[in-house]
Parts: structure tokens; sequence; C-alpha cells
């Protein structure tokens, strides 16, 4: 059985890695894919971004099915395209994509179906924006209305922050289009966990839970970015959370997508804040796996990858149960020089340890040219331990990232540090 998977980042990469482990797979292409992918004798890269061509691509190949990694395509409505010519592809039509593609398309969505989350107005006025500033005051945060590739929310804590990510988003036009509306909401308080299930357009499978640490630096410092490092599961989604965040959100946000007449099937995924009572808000949704959540989940999935999509493109997502390697996975991202602003590109990377039963190193901007391995993006690699506690996960992560050497790495010495304060 032959395969497609769409993008070039960590998270197709720990797809790609995860479906070819299946004895029934023949080959799985990775379009466009990337140098971790290239180096896999069970991966091909394919150097196709055009839908349509990946389309023709499918037919003239026989692939049985296709999964889309990022948000990009999807938005601009991949499914759609691959539906209309009777291909199985798994992922969101662009209308339900929306749910990413628009934070005002979601905040508003929420609203009507009760689902929690944190108050908020949407602008494209930015007199009115500044005004609406002045009245709330910071914390406060300022939100790209649409995709801007991870760069899209200023996390305001003086309200100097707050007028200037308003002039560069509503003012100076820094994002483009993304930009051209914001949503400011109110700053929630409490501990973030990535929530992600697969959705067949009815049927809910839950994956293994998942927390990531959004800073560049240690101690939650430095600025924002894609994604610095993840473990799963998260220690503090404890089964009673898992239920409430099912009925709060989960199943009210797939359920009101089919009230709408929007179905949603896909990668679901509820970014949540969780304050010290144990309630939980809805910061935002993506319509896709979370990066670098991806990498740890999927080296923890110890059912065949393969069958659970087959089962997610016919509807039958209620007749499976996932099963998962009992450790801890825990990934460690090393990210470009300049990144997450200017990241550098060229630097040749060395060094990265063969796969383990304890570790293995998923790439994402990394490109493979004449057997050199170089840095072609900001976040280059997530190297990823498992062990039987997160301290051990960790250990081994950071064993094998000792090893590994491109000029200017960036990389967080503390991933996990919530996961061990909660276990002491």
């Amino acid at each position: 059985m032959k395969i497609l998977v769409v993008g070039s980042g960590g998270r197709e990469h720990a797809l790609a890695w995860k479906i070819a482990q299946s004895e029934r797979i023949q080959m799985v292409y990775v379009a466009p894919g990337n140098g971790g992918t290239a180096q896999d004798g069970r991966l091909v890269n394919l150097p196709i971004s055009d839908p349509t061509a990946l389309a023709q691509f499918v037919i003239d190949e026989h692939i049985a099915l296709t999964v889309v990694g990022p948000e990009v395509p999807l938005a601009a409505g991949i499914v759609n395209l691959f539906r209309a010519r009777g291909l199985k592809i798994f992922g969101p039509t662009k209308e339900a994509a929306q749910l990413e593609s628009s934070k005002d398309f979601a905040k508003t969505f929420m609203q009507r179906h009760g689902i929690p989350t944190a108050q908020s107005q949407t602008f494209s006025d930015s007199a009115l924006a500044h005004s609406y500033i002045d009245q709330q005051g910071a914390p406060i945060v300022i939100k790209a209305d649409g995709l801007a590739a991870g760069k899209g929310v200023v996390v305001a804590m003086q309200i100097d922050e707050a007028h200037a990510a308003i002039d560069m988003m509503l003012s100076d036009n820094k994002l483009g289009d993304a930009g051209a509306r914001v949503v400011i909401e109110e700053f929630l308080v409490g501990e973030e966990a990535s929530f992600i299930v697969m959705v067949d357009g009815k049927n809910i499978l839950p994956l293994a839970t998942s927390q990531d640490h959004k800073r560049l630096q240690d101690d939650d410092a430095g600025p924002n970015t894609g994604g610095m490092g993840a473990y799963s599961p998260a220690p503090i989604v404890t089964p009673e959370l898992h239920a409430r965040v099912m009925r709060e959100i989960i199943i009210p946000t797939v359920q009101g997508m089919a009230k709408d007449g929007i179905p949603f099937s896909g990668f679901l995924y509820a970014g949540l804040m969780i304050d010290d009572a144990g309630n939980v808000k809805t910061l935002e949704f993506n319509c896709r796996m979370g990066d670098p959540e991806t990498q740890p989940i999927m080296a923890r999935l110890k059912t065949d990858l393969l069958t659970v999509m087959e089962h997610a493109v016919n509807g039958t997502l209620d007749t499976i149960e996932l099963e998962w390697d009992r450790r801890t996975a825990l990934g460690v991202v090393m990210a470009a020089a300049g990144y997450p602003d200017a990241p550098r590109k060229g630097d040749v990377i060395s060094g990265i340890p063969a796969e383990t039963h304890d570790c293995v190193t998923f790439h994402a901007g990394t490109t493979l040219d004449h057997g050199t391995l170089t840095v072609s993006g900001g976040r280059v690699l997530c190297v990823v331990g498992l062990g039987d506690s997160v301290k051990m996960a960790q250990r081994y992560a950071y064993e094998a990232l000792d090893q590994i050497h491109f000029d200017g790495a960036q990389f967080r010495r503390d991933i996990g540090w919530r996961a061990l304060k909660r276990h002491g």
C-alpha cells in the first residue's frame, strides 16, 4: 500500500516515520519532505507542492490515502480538491479549517456553541483597537485573525506592548492579510496543555495528552515560538480533566461544526488553559497535529497508524482503540541561529545519533544536498527521548542532543520542568 504525507516539518517526519512501520506499507511519499525523510530508506521525498499536481500523482501512483500535516494547504482547500476527485484524504475541508485559519471565526463559533474561551472582540480599525486596549488595560492578548506561521500572537504584559502589536498588525501591515483583522482577548492565567483528537466527521478518537514549551529560552523567557519542546503524557491532564475537556470542549465542537453544516474531519487540536481550580478554557483551535507535540506522541504510539488512518478516512474511528507505550516521551527542539525572527540557513549539521529504543531524532528545517545535511528553517530538529519517568526521558533526549552540532544552535535545557515540578 502507498501513502502520501503532505508537508516538510517535524510533524510530517514523525507521521511518515510511524506510518512506514506498518507491515502493509509499500511506500510512503512525503511532499516535499526534508533532510530527515530523505535519509530514511522507507520514505521518498516528492518535490511537489501544487495541490492539483499532488492529486494527479495520487491518481497515477494509485496511492491509497493522503494525510495532510500543515495548516496552509488545509486552509487553501486541498481536502476539497482531493475529495472532488474521489481521493481519500485525512484533514478538514477549507470551510472546517476556518477553526484555525480565522481566529474570529473560531471565537464566534465558540460563543455560539457555549464552548469556554477567553472574552474577546475583533477589530479591523486601529483607532478602535487602541481605544479598546486603553479601556481593558494589560496584560492582554493580541491575535492576528489569519494564519501567521506562529507569529500572530502577542501576549502583552505592558500596555505599550499591546499598542505596538496593533500598530504592527493593523497600521504597518507587517503580517499582511493575516493581520488585517485582530482579535483582542483577555489574558488567562493558568497552565497550558495540548489536547489532540482525531475526528472522522462524527466519531472522536483522543490521542495521548501532551504539553509544549512556547518560549525560546529556559524558565519560559524570551519570545514566543512555534514550540521549543514537548512531552507526553501531560500530568496536568488527569482522567477527570480529560473527561471534562471531552464533555465541555471537544464533543460540543465536533457536534457544533456538524450542526453548522461544516462537518469536521482530521486532527483537531485544542490549546487549553487550565487554572488552579481545574477550570478549562480554549485558547485556540488548530486543524492539524501540533508541532512539536506530534513527535513525542508518535514515539509513544504502539498501534499501527496506517490502520488508524484507514478508519479515519472510512468514518469508523469508533471501532478502534489506541495502545500507548507506558513510557514518557520528551522532545527537545534544536533551532537555528537567529530563530524566531531571522533564522540563519546553511549551517552544516553533524553528529545525529542512530535511532534506538530510547531515542529518535525527527527533522524539520533540514535539507540534504549531495550527502551534506544543512539547516534550512527555524526549528531544525526535535530529539525525542523515551524513559520510565520524565527525568529519564529528559536524560536520554539531552544525551543524544549533546552529540549533535550545528553552528548557532539554540535549545532549552529545561524541557519538561512543569511535569518534574508536579511529580516533585
